[in-house]
């Protein structure tokens, strides 16, 4: 698979099949993705991966406190504006669509979301971390290791979902990693094998064409 092959098939995998792939294949990617670029080389990301018991224990402690805990960022900008707002309301409505939940039943939206402390059925969760004194130029750089490993997971087969919805449970997530107090959690990530026959995994989001968000310049035609 070339990198345009990776980077067209890669999408946001919302229902995995239970099969665990092996502890070689998890270390794997997360090393061959340190190759990732980072300004001066810091490699500011600081990885765990879960499965088994350990997986199975912080999803038990999610489902006992749906309320999350106070979140230490904002995933997204208060008083959203356009266009970010429209392509965010976008996606939600034609997510929940493709499985068939109306927009008024907030019951089922709220169950469906509450799927995200599940990894969606994933049999390896994956948390993305930093230094609490680095800046926005090494949350850029923890962003670019995340998009490695997902194109390396595609790759090898593998289906992944990057959630930041664990940024929610920074507390929960931090005793269950054994992370340092000096470190914060940025991102978490489901990775497994899709479940082809799941009706979620028919969705693949939009993306705006060319010339709403890019200009070529200077170029000869």
């Amino acid at each position: 698979m070339n990198v345009s092959d990776a980077v067209a098939a890669r999408m946001s995998v919302r229902a995995f099949r239970p099969d665990v792939p092996s502890a070689a294949v998890v270390r794997e990617i997360l090393e061959a993705a340190a190759r990732a670029p980072s300004g001066g080389n810091l490699q500011p990301w600081r990885v765990y991966a879960l499965a088994g018991e350990p997986l199975a224990r912080l999803k038990a402690e999610v489902a006992a406190n749906p309320m999350g805990e106070a979140m230490e960022y904002d995933v997204y900008p208060p008083g959203l504006w356009e266009p970010f707002r429209t392509r965010r309301f976008r996606n939600g409505e034609e997510l929940y669509a493709s499985v068939g939940i109306p927009r008024e039943d907030k019951p089922a939206r709220l169950r469906q979301f509450a799927r995200n402390g599940e990894f969606f059925g994933a049999p390896v969760g994956l948390f993305f971390c930093l230094d609490r004194k680095v800046g926005p130029p090494q949350w850029s750089d923890v962003g670019m290791y995340m998009q490695t490993v997902m194109l390396l997971a595609t790759e090898r087969g593998l289906d992944t979902c990057a959630q930041e919805y664990w940024a929610r449970y920074p507390q929960t997530v931090a005793k269950a990693v054994g992370l340092p107090d000096d470190h914060m959690l940025f991102s978490g990530m489901a990775l497994g094998w899709r479940d082809e026959t799941a009706p979620i995994n028919g969705f693949r989001s939009t993306r705006d064409p060319f010339e709403t968000w890019g200009e070529l310049k200077g170029f000869e035609s």
